[in-house]
Order: C-alpha cells, then structure tokens, then sequence
C-alpha cells in the first residue's frame, strides 16, 4: 500500500506531495494539468527509464519517493535474495541528476533498475485504457485462470516435479552426449591405456633411470677415477695418508709443549675423520659401479618410451603420464559400462516424466473445472458494465510440458451478439479491452494478493449507470485493496474516500502543475464544475451534494 508519494522537479511538477487513502483514492483535474505527468513520475519510481528532458530546473536533481506499506505482501524472501534489509516499511526512491545520471534505492540501498522493476511490479499497478496489451498474453491469461481456479496447491507439486524431470532430461542427454564421445574414442583410448600400462610406470622412476644412466654410461672413467684417488690416500710411495699420520702425531706433540696448540690438533682429527669417512665412501661406490652394457641399454630404452610418451601427450614426467593413465582407464571403464548407465538414467527419467505427467493432468483438471464459472463470472460482470451481448470462451490445448504445466490457453471473446467468439487482441477494441480488464480485476480482488491499482481514466467512454455501477465495482476492490483511479466523470469521482485536484500554477516564470486534497466545500465545488463547466449553477452544486450524499 502507497503511504506518501513525493516528486519533485519533474516535467511541469516543482513540489508535489500526497498521502493516499488505504482505501478509494479520487484524482481529477483539467485535461494537461499534469495528471498523466504524475503517472509518469511513478513509473520512473517504478523501475522505468528516464534522461533529463524530466527535469523542470535544469541545475537541479529530479527526486521520487514512495513510501509504502508491504507487511502483507510477503515479500520478504525477496529482499533477503537481493540483500536488501526488510522492513514492513519500505522507502523506494529514484533520483535523476542534471548530467543524465539515474540511481535507484531501496530502504537507502542502490539497486539495479531491473532489480526495482520487479520489485515496483509487486507494488503497484497502473492501468490505462491503452496499457492493455498483457491481457492478450497466453501467460497472462492462464496465471489468471490459476488464481480464479485456486490451483496453487496442484501447481506448486507440479512445477517441482517439473525441475526434477528437467534435471533428468539433462542427466540423460549429457550422458548420451558423453557416451556418443566415448563411442567415438573407445578404440583410440584403449589403445593409449595399453600403450602406458605395458610400462607399468612407477612414481620418481624418471630420475632414478636418468642417474643410472649417467652412472652406467661413465661407468668405466668414474672407477678409473676412484681407484687415482684411493691410491692417491693408500699408495706407498705418494699415499697422503702416511703423511696426513705424520702431521697428526707432530700435532699431538704440539699441544703437549703448549695447550695453546690444542685446538690444531682438534681441527686435523675431525678433518682426518672426515678424510678417513670419504676413502670409505668411494670405495663403497667403485664396489657398487659396474660396466654393464645389457642394463644400460635397456636403461636408455625405457627412458626412450617415456619421452616418446611425454612428448606424444605432451607433459613432463611420469607422474601427468600416469594422471593421464588413470583418465584413460576411467573414460574406457565408462564406456565398458556404458549401456548400464544408460539404462538406468533412462529409468530414472522415465519415471520423473511419469511422475510429471500424473501431476500435469491434475493441475489441468483442476484449471479446466473452472473454465464455465470463470466465463460466466466475466460475462455477468461484463453485462453490468454496459457489455449485455458480451461472450468469452477460454480455448485450451495440450501442449508439451513446460513450467507452467501443459495447457496453452487463449481467451475468445465477442462483444457482439450473435459473432463468434475470436481471439481477445483481434476483436477487443480499446474500450471493451480496457472493460474486461477492470472486471478481471474485480473478480480476481478476493483471489490473490493485488497491488495498488491506479486506473487511468477507466471510465472514458461511458456513462450513467455503467459509470456508477464500475465506481460501485472500485469500492468493493477498495475494501481489500487500495485503489487510485484518474477520472474525468464526476459520479465517479464523488465516490471516493478522498478527493485529489491536480491543478496548473502561472503564478511563477514557469508553469507548474500543483496537486491538493479537497475539502468537502472544495469537493463540491469541483464536482459541480465536472458537470457544469467553469461556472456551475445552484441546480449543478445540488447535484454535486448529492452525488457526495448518495
């Protein structure tokens, strides 16, 4: 529910505020006064676009604000998935600087202007004598064929098993997408998967080959090498560690003479352990070094394979050569159970189709029982609104699934008596359009949680007792929702709860378009000037009273 709407340097409007009933809002004024001007301002605050022609200064920033009541429009988890902070009090609010820049906000939060457009269509509803184009809509049609028919409770069990089968359906083809791959490659991935499990690869094989290689390859220069140097520490003639005994003995007589030498002696004895440990060393190694020619050959053919395999796969080591081993085997384990997994995807498919199609047919019947009464409600409702030959038929056909079940609906109408039925936006003129939709929403006022509604001159084209019986029609909708409607008809307007005149001010260099709450005198006055012109006789201001009275 609308509590305050502001604007301010908009088109013709420098200030305007206003505070609507919760009930039946009135809003009458002159032809360009500006009321179409302020519809326009609350489209923009409801998520519609805009540039600087809109401002009425030039030098200064276009602001709308509506404050709005939402406790009852449940729409809380919408502000939790756009992170928005909830409060049954929302302030929505759209600025238009001079450089042609729009922002939006939501509760003093920036929000996208698609993000405020869904949210402004849960808020609020205009509706002209021209914006009638979603009643053609099949969607739109069928949405409010559920609402009459209450089916929320078949609809909801249907749209979940819809997403399930969706999900299936997905499942299915991408593993027959995958299966048609794996078809393609079997025979080229077995063979790749033979091709690396006849090396029987071992993690870090790679480096120990080459060392051995290099080892195996040098074999006989490397003992030649180690036998100089044992014979260089042991021979007899140049052997160093006859001499290196020498030095350790003077030494040990060094640091008797004088402690002072200590430490040298020290030093030598861990370097001559160290020298000591090193001879062990190489001759351990030159024990272990063969030249063998049969182990290294078959050392550089196995290191061929891997770098033939690497290459081929294009990696580095043997470790991605066995990650592309155990892909391999995966892809060739799939495809060897392959019809198993497709049996079984179908199955589960086929059953969440099964499942779907149980839940369709009720959701149909349910929509389909209340074809007769939808029609005849609309037709009644049509009569009383100066449309006695009035005819609409809802034709349904089955279609494939889709989230909205399996029914595509389409409304027939006639406004004619005697003319069949044809489908709504061939036959239905602007007046007949505009009619039938205000009597949908009558019907549909005690069936689903309506917005504001703001009509639009509505009324235009008709009189008496259709006039009076629509007014009759908006107070009802009014008891349960709240209305605002733009009027030129004065039984109309004498209907509402409150009285808003939209009205033009010279009194400045620029025009500007002011709106006020009448009082009941000023009320008067205005309605006898809907009937009568400028200068409204004493018979007019007694017919004011009395459609006030009545």
């Amino acid at each position: 529910m609308l509590k305050s709407l502001s604007i301010s340097n908009y088109a013709l409007i420098d200030q305007l505020h206003m505070r609507p009933s919760p009930a039946l809002s009135m809003i009458t004024g002159e032809t360009g006064a500006g009321k179409s001007i302020m519809l326009g301002a609350v489209g923009l605050l409801l998520g519609n676009r805009a540039d600087t022609k809109v401002l009425l200064h030039e030098d200064q920033k276009c602001i709308i604000e509506g404050i709005f009541d939402i406790g009852s429009y449940g729409l809380k988890s919408f502000f939790e998935s756009e992170e928005l902070d909830y409060d049954q009090t929302c302030i929505i609010r759209r600025e238009i600087s001079p450089s042609g820049k729009s922002r939006s906000f939501v509760n003093d939060t920036p929000v996208l202007l698609d993000r405020l457009k869904v949210l402004g269509a849960r808020l609020m509803d205009i509706h002209s004598q021209h914006d009638t184009l979603q009643l053609g809509d099949g969607q739109y049609q069928l949405g409010l064929v559920d609402a009459f028919a209450q089916s929320s409770a078949e609809l909801e069990p249907y749209q979940i098993a819809f997403k399930a089968y969706k999900k299936e359906l997905k499942a299915f083809e991408d593993l027959k997408s995958k299966a048609m791959d794996l078809q393609k490659e079997a025979d080229f991935n077995q063979f790749q998967l033979d091709e690396l499990s006849a090396l029987a690869l071992q993690r870090g094989e790679q480096e120990e080959l080459e060392s051995s290689q290099e080892i195996l390859e040098n074999a006989e220069e490397i003992k030649l090498k180690i036998n100089e140097v044992i014979d260089l520490f042991e021979g007899e003639q140049i052997g160093v560690l006859q001499g290196l005994g020498q030095i350790q003995h003077t030494l040990q007589h060094l640091s008797r003479l004088a402690h002072k030498f200590q430490p040298f002696q020290d030093r030598f004895q861990a370097a001559w352990i160290e020298l000591k440990d090193l001879l062990e060393s190489l001759t351990d190694e030159d024990s272990q070094v063969e030249v063998d020619f049969e182990k290294l050959e078959e050392t550089r053919d196995r290191l061929s394979k891997i770098y033939q395999l690497q290459k081929k796969h294009g990696v580095n080591s043997v470790e991605e050569l066995i990650q592309i081993e155990q892909e391999l085997a995966d892809k060739v384990f799939q495809f060897q159970n392959l019809d198993e997994h497709l049996e079984k995807a179908e199955k589960q498919l086929r059953e969440a189709e099964k499942s779907l199609r149980e839940k369709a047919e009720k959701v149909s019947k349910r929509r389909m029982a209340s074809f007769s009464s939808f029609e005849k409600s609309l037709q009644e409702l049509l009569s009383g609104l100066g449309m006695e030959n009035a005819q609409i038929k809802i034709d349904r056909k089955e279609i494939t699934p889709s989230l909205s079940g399996i029914d595509e609906i389409e409304f027939l109408f006639t406004a004619n008596k005697g003319s069949q039925p044809q489908p709504l936006k061939k036959v239905a003129s602007g007046g007949e359009f505009s009619r039938l939709l205000f009597a949908i929403k009558y019907l549909m006022a005690d069936k689903m949680a309506l917005p504001t509604l703001i009509f639009d001159e509505i009324d235009t084209g008709i009189s008496g007792e259709v006039a009076l019986q629509m007014v009759r029609m908006m107070k009802e909708i009014a008891g349960q929702h709240q209305v605002i409607c733009i009027t030129h008809l004065p039984q109309v307007a004498a209907k509402g709860d409150v009285h808003y005149f939209v009205y033009k001010d010279n009194a400045s260099e620029k025009t500007i378009s002011k709106i006020k709450p009448l009082t009941e005198s000023e009320r008067i006055d205005e309605l006898a000037k809907m009937i009568a012109g400028a200068k409204p006789s004493a018979s007019a201001l007694a017919s004011a009273r009395e459609l006030l009275a009545g």
